[in-house]
């Protein structure tokens, strides 16, 4: 017998996370950002929200905090606590004079003890202090006055309450000297858990106080957001070096394959095809379509195909092939290439998101090429002031540079022609994505910089260098495939001089656009169907 058993529904069941999902929310942060430590500081931040998953952020709780805080001072009333006080003090005050004047009546001499009372600082906490050098004539006065001092140290910090505080709070419930005592540690504690958490610090933050302070549902809401960076480190996707983030292989793995997911959900939406290429390379079987035979073909032969041809053409046995009775399986030609994407990292690429785009475009490509063409070379090179290679870790952090904010394009091409240099190739690029014309050169080991000869213009010696470095790279077999992400006159001139003495190609696309034009024009120069 099969026995089933019931319980409780658990919210929380169908909301648990996944070392994936809370990832692509880390990167999506970092799309944004560029660097880690902020991608992280922000998924702490706004949490998870993505479909029926949803977790909470440090600022969720915080807004709970600053809730309870405003309820705090639209319910209570804190002057009253202040305003008994002095009623108290008063009350000591006055039976105390009553006593002096009937002792004056008497024919006592009691002016140094009315002057004493007469002179008391208006300031309650002040004339409780003054007053306990003062030696009571009334028992009744003297034993209040003892409840007040034991109670001065919270007199006091309730006057520095009202001081910093006191217009903030504007209920009409009143309170006594305790029941204000209460609140204010309550508001501290508040201030504290506050506190911890605007610090970011989360192994810092007190769950007993957040739970006592906000209840149960908020402190599962902590933990959630604690989940999240624990689920990261298990997901093998970051570790936590000191107060630092790392990205892991893993990780670096990851953010370009969701980048090749990304550009390749925009090409499906798109509908974009391939275009023809050359017919170099390895051959790949295409088990799912077959053509007829043709002299010169490899013989990759469809016998099921090749069977059903001859007996449509004449049926019996034995079976007679005829030589148009051939089929073969489709192949695919793969060529193997040497590829090096030169990335321009000018201050000028942060406009419009052209360096987010740039970047996806570089992490989608170095991602599809080490699946699919793991015998390909893929480098990547930043360009800015100087040129830098980049390695596939370093990519998801790399940012625009506006310390450097010219643009070295010839240095970005001699160092692509080493790369490549050390990865010999019958079919070697240079992939170029920039959105400006060069502004700066290397000449035997010394840098130069110029700015245009006007807004818009152009840096003649810069342009005339990078030609240069074109014209040597043409030589040696190289071709420089330029994507533009602004077609302004003065870039376009330089890019056509650059086409024509290279024979390579230009594309002018927007920030948008840049994945689809680069993953097809990288895929169909890959392989073509024969």
């Amino acid at each position: 017998m099969v026995h089933i058993r019931y319980s409780r529904w658990a919210a929380s069941g169908g909301e648990s996370l996944d070392p994936e999902s809370v990832f692509d929310q880390l990167n999506e942060n970092m799309n944004d950002t560029g660097d880690l430590q902020q991608a992280m500081r922000k998924l702490m931040q706004k949490g998870l929200k993505q479909g029926e998953k949803q977790t909470k952020g440090i600022e969720d709780l915080l807004s709970q905090v600053a809730r309870e805080m405003r309820k705090l001072y639209d319910e209570y009333k804190l002057q009253s606590a202040m305003d008994e006080v002095q009623d108290k003090l008063d009350s000591v005050v006055d039976q105390e004079q009553q006593t002096l004047e009937q002792m004056d009546q008497s024919g006592q001499d009691v002016q140094e003890n009315k002057q004493f009372l007469n002179d008391l600082p208006g300031k309650t906490s002040d004339a409780i202090d003054k007053l306990t050098s003062y030696r009571f004539e009334d028992s009744g006065a003297e034993k209040d006055f003892e409840q007040l001092v034991m109670q001065l140290d919270q007199i006091r910090k309730l006057e520095n309450w009202l001081r910093r505080e006191g217009s903030l709070f504007r209920g009409q419930t009143p309170m006594d000297l305790q029941q204000s005592q209460e609140l204010m540690e309550r508001m501290e504690d508040l201030r504290k858990l506050e506190s911890q958490l605007s610090s970011m610090q989360l192994k810092d933050v007190d769950k007993e106080l957040l739970e006592k302070l906000l209840g149960g549902d908020p402190k599962q809401d902590f933990e959630g957001i604690m989940r999240m960076q624990s689920l990261l480190e298990e997901g093998g996707y970051v570790l936590e070096s000191g107060d630092r983030f790392e990205l892991t292989p893993k990780g670096v793995r990851r953010i370009g394959q969701l980048a090749l997911r990304d550009i390749y959900k925009q090409l499906r939406r798109d509908g974009i095809g391939r275009h023809a290429t050359g017919n170099r390379g390895s051959q790949e079987i295409i088990l799912e379509s077959n053509k007829p035979y043709v002299q010169g073909d490899p013989l990759h032969i469809n016998m099921i195909q090749t069977l059903k041809n001859a007996l449509v053409r004449g049926g019996g046995v034995p079976v007679r092939i005829a030589p148009s009775d051939f089929s073969v399986y489709e192949t695919e030609l793969n060529t193997r290439a040497a590829t090096v994407l030169l990335l321009d990292m000018s201050w000028s690429m942060s406009w419009e998101g052209r360096f987010a785009a740039a970047k996806k475009v570089a992490l989608a490509m170095e991602s599809l090429v080490r699946a699919l063409y793991p015998r390909d070379y893929f480098g990547i090179v930043g360009f800015f002031t100087r040129a830098v290679e980049l390695k596939a870790k370093d990519l998801p952090q790399a940012t625009w540079n506006m310390g450097d904010p010219f643009t070295n394009l010839q240095d970005g091409l001699h160092l692509a022609s080493q790369m490549l240099d050390r990865k010999p190739s019958a079919n070697q690029q240079i992939i170029v994505i920039t959105d400006g014309q060069p502004t700066a050169y290397c000449r035997q080991g010394r840098l130069y910089c110029e700015w245009p000869l006007s807004f818009g213009g152009i840096s003649q010696r810069a342009a005339e260098e990078t030609l240069k470095e074109a014209e040597r790279l043409t030589r040696k077999g190289i071709t420089i495939n330029t994507f533009m992400l602004d077609d302004s006159p003065v870039l376009r001139g330089f890019v056509d001089d650059l086409t024509r003495i290279n024979k390579g190609r230009a594309f002018y696309s927007r920030p948008d656009r840049l994945g689809e034009y680069m993953l097809v024009d990288y895929l169909t120069h890959q392989r073509k169907k024969v």
